[in-house]
């Protein structure tokens, strides 16, 4: 039978050669570069101290000020590919998760799970995909400077966010906590200056989703500033459990964020901010799309009518919503965190700031295995239940000196020192009944204990030599320590003898553990010009690391307690930021190849019968391609954004684990969450009405192709090429503090999967909240 697409009628392509590809990317942003010449005239250079509100009067775009480089610096002079995305705008949006982000920035990509612990992020087609305390994120994500160590962490709501900024590719010169592939850096709101209070509330159908939003900011005392920002959540979901006619795919959140600014004297300040956020959520462990699976390479289709008929009345379909399970699956997660940020001027304009952070993350979930109503023969029940307890602790320091000329010198730098202390505590346990032909029950069950300690300490950072007035030389370097051990216990139940010694899905009892260290050393060199008063290009290299790993799981096996090699990264980005117009479109492109070695990722392997995945150093993989961000102010009222990424992200060279128990035959193939293309374009039109109101039209599209979610390469886990079209009509008068809006959510009404599983007799996919069109309704009033 010839593979298909989920979700498309297309099959596979043949896999294009990227050498090609990567020479004409390379050489179209080489001319982008060279055609942008100093005496460019179709731009004429705004004053440096133009601000965002004489921008908006002048029908010019606002000045970009982010802290990529670690410092206050326009977007437009930054050597790294960066996206911003405004806190104002992502709630407006409904846009509250990291997760909600790939739709706006085409090389962020994002797995979705049933737990938190699930979820991982992906830049330019790499990302880490595992459940183990012992492996570090390959995309870090950073808040205020205190960087989180789990993927699962970073599933928390953004709440009070000013902006967010997206850094692609290694960036381990300037953040304190290593990132092989990139950094979510989050900056949340300051406190303000003057007494501001708000509160927001909206609705949104299919799902039943109700938020509220509150908080209040200004100043309390001579030099202290404080807000306090408060959110309750609630959505019923968007699928229907057939077993006992409930809904689910939703969530309960209540989150508090607070912060607290002491501006101590002119040269030094004192922020002091802390969060807790308790959610409780009902994502069903897949809904089943297929009750068959098609073997790679092969083609060859297996179906299960035993499954099926178990399954009813539900029925297996691309764009299914409904489940038949027994057991509510549901996760509890408690993220709370405190950090205490100090600043000092000092002399020759440089700063030090001292960053000291706390965070914990408690996760307790229950999980339905089978994705049944109840046992049948030849169908066991498979019942989980997990509790994480996980801390950390982290310090950095670091000094920066003011860009341009310091000791006397044309050069600018950042350097900094990192602390970072990590401990992680797991129960799992896992219940399996399964019945034999006479209708005799059987119950074994599972338990594990483990868990696992990290020690990181970096010392890092950056400089630039402005050797020219229109040339700069940049070099960074980082050398990092890591420690890492881990401990594991697991028992089991004695199965009954007619079942040899075997459970499904329960290892042997085993009692392990393991230590392993490594130093990695790693760099950026690069030059940058500035090819007119509105344009720079940049050519960097790059050498990426991340740290050893232990594949720590409910079902770890001695041979788990070998430690991964850390995986390392060689790039090469050639970037043009440019603005034009009198700074009214903003034109950035950024092409890119990177090669990782080492890589770490989960393959299958069989344990007593059962097929499972194990984290191993899956070999060499690569990513080439090209990126572009366009920024467009039409006229006053109409401003257009738009963004392409081309990500040709491929397995080069992979390591088959002995036993494996799929195909290794994937050399060549995609990355998993890595479409070839995707894209998204925004839009916005302001008419201005009587007494100070005005109309707000606005108006989004995400297209990607299509998708490979397995690194087995099966034709069932494809989603094929899709669009999400998003409209708001809105009604403000920012005069007197209120708006109310209409949002239209998946106004095409196109299903699709954010992620696609297989389990051994079937495949289910996660259902997004905008699976199908809905509609809501936002109202904010500030006073």
């Amino acid at each position: 039978m010839r593979p298909t697409s989920i979700g498309s009628s297309s099959s596979s392509r043949a896999t294009e050669g990227p050498g090609w590809r990567v020479n004409q990317l390379l050489g179209a942003a080489l001319l982008a570069t060279l055609v942008v010449s100093p005496a460019a005239a179709l731009a004429e250079p705004a004053a440096a101290s133009t601000t965002s509100a004489q921008a908006d009067e002048n029908g010019q775009l606002p000045t970009v000020t982010v802290t990529a480089a670690k410092r206050s610096e326009s977007l437009q002079q930054v050597p790294v590919a960066v996206s911003v995305l405004e806190g104002e705008a992502l709630e407006q949006a409904n846009r509250n998760t990291l997760g909600s982000l790939t739709s706006q920035v085409p090389s962020l990509n994002f797995r979705t799970g049933a737990s938190n612990k699930d979820t991982s992020l992906f830049l330019r087609g790499v990302g880490t995909i595992s459940t183990s305390p012992g492996v570090e994120p390959t995309v870090s994500t950073v808040i205020d400077g205190v960087p989180l160590a789990r993927p699962g962490q970073s599933t928390l709501d953004l709440l009070d966010v000013q902006r967010i900024e997206v850094l692609r590719g290694p960036q381990g010169t300037l953040f304190g906590k290593n990132a092989s592939a990139g950094v979510i850096n989050i900056v949340s709101r300051e406190p303000a200056s003057e007494l501001e209070r708000f509160i927001d509330a909206s609705y949104y159908g299919f799902g039943n989703e109700t938020r509220l939003r509150a908080g209040i900011s200004g100043p309390i005392a001579p030099g202290l500033r404080a807000s306090l920002t408060a959110l309750a959540g609630h959505e019923d979901g968007n699928v229907t459990n057939v077993y006992d006619g409930s809904r689910v795919n939703g969530y309960d959140k209540r989150g508090v964020r607070g912060r607290l600014v002491w501006d101590i004297d002119r040269d030094s300040k004192l922020s002091l901010s802390a969060d807790f956020l308790k959610s409780r959520d009902d994502i069903p462990t897949g809904v089943v799309t297929r009750t068959s699976l098609i073997a790679y390479p092969s083609g060859t289709v297996s179906t299960y009518p035993a499954f099926a008929a178990a399954l009813g009345p539900v029925q297996a379909s691309d764009d299914n919503r409904r489940i038949n399970t027994n057991l509510a699956t549901q996760v509890e997660d408690r993220n709370r965190g405190v950090a205490l940020q100090y600043d000092r001027k000092l002399g020759g304009g440089h700063q030090l700031t001292a960053i000291t952070g706390w965070r914990a993350w408690n996760n307790d979930q229950l999980q339905d295995g089978d994705r049944l109503s109840a046992a049948a023969v030849g169908l066991p029940q498979s019942h989980d239940h997990g509790q994480l307890d996980f801390e950390q602790l982290s310090q950095e320091v670091r000094i920066a000196s003011p860009l341009g000329q310091n000791f006397g010198l044309p050069i600018d730098y950042v350097a900094g020192l990192l602390t970072f202390h990590t401990k992680d505590k797991e129960i799992y346990r896992r219940d399996v009944l399964r019945v034999v032909a006479n209708g005799t029950d059987y119950s074994d069950w599972g338990e594990a204990h483990y868990g696992s300690n990290s020690h990181s300490t970096a010392v890092f950072g950056e400089g630039r030599w402005h050797f020219s007035p229109s040339w700069r030389a940049i070099a960074g370097a980082r050398w990092t320590q890591d420690r890492l051990d881990f401990n594991h216990e697991r028992e089991r139940s004695t199965p009954d003898a007619q079942f040899n010694g075997a459970i499904p899905g329960v290892n042997p009892a085993v009692s392990i553990n393991g230590d392993t260290s490594a130093i990695g050393r790693s760099g950026r060199l690069g030059l940058q010009n500035d090819l007119s008063e509105s344009a720079t290009a940049y050519l960097t290299y790059t050498r990426g690391y991340k740290g050893p790993a232990f594949n720590v799981f409910f079902n770890m096996l001695a041979r788990d307690a070998l430690a991964l090699k850390p995986e390392t990264s060689n790039s090469v980005e050639l970037g043009l930021k440019s603005e034009w117009l009198d700074r009214r479109v903003r034109l950035n492109v950024a092409a890119f190849s990177t090669d990782y070695k080492n890589y770490q990722a989960n393959f299958y392997d069989t344990v007593d019968g059962t097929v499972v995945t194990r984290l191993i150093n899956a070999g060499e993989v690569s990513s080439r391609g090209l990126e572009i961000d366009l920024q467009a102010q039409a006229t006053r009222q109409l401003s257009v954004s738009a963004a392409l990424a081309y990500v040709h992200a491929r397995i080069d060279q992979f390591n088959c684990p002995a036993g494996a128990a799929a195909s290794c035959d994937v050399n060549g193939k995609p990355l998993p969450f890595s479409p070839d293309w995707k894209a998204s374009v925004q839009a916005s039109y302001r008419i201005p009405l009587a007494e100070g109101r005005q109309l707000e039209l606005g108006t989004d599209y995400a297209w990607q192709s299509k998708v490979q979610y397995d690194i087995g390469q099966f034709a069932d886990t494809i989603q094929g090429a899709y669009g999400i079209w998003n409209a708001s009509i809105a009604v403000a008068q920012p005069t007197k503090g209120w708006r109310v809006a209409l949002l239209a959510k998946n106004l095409l009404d196109k299903s699709y999967a954010p992620f696609l599983g297989r389990g051994s007799t079937f495949v289910n996919r996660w259902v997004p909240r905008d699976d199908q069109r809905y509609f809501g309704v936002q109202a904010r009033y500030d006073f």
